[in-house]
């Protein structure tokens, strides 16, 4: 049986590498670099820890794309419920993608 830390780990690895994945889809490798340097340079975020600071990563990523951040936020989104099979159970539950981004993934993370 997993222990709560274990299946929090595993949480936040699978979101740091969806989120790795869709920032490499969208700006290809040296921008995504490009932004993991300015949320560590200016946030003292690594990438490692996206998953359990997702607060932070969100600000950092607004400051750093401002208006775009949104697009890339709900991108992240469709991506971790789709990796998780949950589109439908979210669609039948009229899940308003409209949402904060940060209160989305701690619903996410609670649901997980």
């Amino acid at each position: 049986m997993e222990s709560i830390t274990e299946q929090t780990n595993r949480i936040d690895d699978k979101i740091s590498k969806i989120i790795d994945r869709v920032l490499n889809q969208i700006f290809g490798k040296e921008a995504t670099l490009l932004i993991y340097r300015h949320l560590e340079h200016n946030y003292r975020l690594k990438r490692n820890e996206i998953g359990r600071k997702i607060e932070v990563f969100a600000q950092g990523l607004e400051d750093f794309l401002r208006s775009g951040a949104y697009v890339i936020e709900r991108k992240i989104l469709k991506d971790i419920y789709s990796s998780c099979g949950l589109i439908r159970r979210l669609e039948s539950e009229r899940v308003n993608y409209e949402d904060d981004f940060v209160s989305q993934m701690k619903l996410f993370m609670r649901k997980a």
